[in-house]
């Protein structure tokens, strides 16, 4: 969401307000709807400077009125609001700054929960790239391949192994003989494509 940020790693000391793209696009285009780009168009030319958050390809807005020349204590995107729209800002509440800590122990912190929280995700998404399709994964393909058809199962197959190890499936061979090879990642996106199919 949009807000006012402090960010040493990014932003060296400067206040900058991190605008979220799609919610000042959508006000651009109800209450301007020059149909231009609402930043290049308007912000920048009204005195506002993007500094790209790294490569992260967010980015911070700085300039008068917004995060220059104004109290921390009661912070407002008017200025930026008027710049884009065309019309007066109303906003009456004071914004809070977000600032992110960057001293090594934040940052240890922040990577240990990090771990915490995608840690197990990542685990279960490694053993589910070389664990056997589940019983229950393979029973299913059986139902989907049979109404899929050879044909347009061979070309999802042919996809969802493409980069691994696994073996397409050969000219004689069942479907169901050839579901067996997959491991689960695998299975669930031949799923998916399948059932994509049958719904289309």
């Amino acid at each position: 969401m949009s807000g006012f940020a402090r960010d040493p790693q990014y932003y060296g000391d400067r206040l900058v307000y991190e605008p979220l793209e799609s919610k000042w696009s959508r006000y651009h285009a109800t209450h301007c709807g020059c149909g231009q780009d609402w930043l290049t168009a308007h912000a920048i030319p009204a005195g506002f400077t993007v500094i790209p958050r790294g490569k992260t390809g967010y980015y911070g807005l700085v300039g008068p009125g917004l995060t220059e020349g104004v109290d921390e204590q009661a912070l407002t995107a008017n200025a930026l609001w008027e710049a884009v729209t065309g019309k007066p800002g109303t906003q009456t509440w004071h914004e809070t700054v977000h600032v992110t800590c960057r001293s090594p122990e934040a940052e240890a912190a922040r990577k240990a929960e990090n771990e915490r929280i995608y840690g197990p995700r990542r685990e279960r998404a490694a053993k589910a790239r070389t664990e056997r399709a589940t019983d229950k994964q393979l029973a299913y393909l059986a139902k989907l391949a049979e109404t899929a058809g050879k044909e347009r199962f061979d070309a999802e197959f042919f996809k969802v192994i493409k980069g691994t190890d696994i073996k397409p499936r050969a000219p004689r061979e069942r479907m169901t003989t050839a579901s067996k090879r997959l491991t689960k990642a695998a299975a669930r996106k031949l799923i998916g494509a399948l059932v994509a199919l049958e719904t289309s």
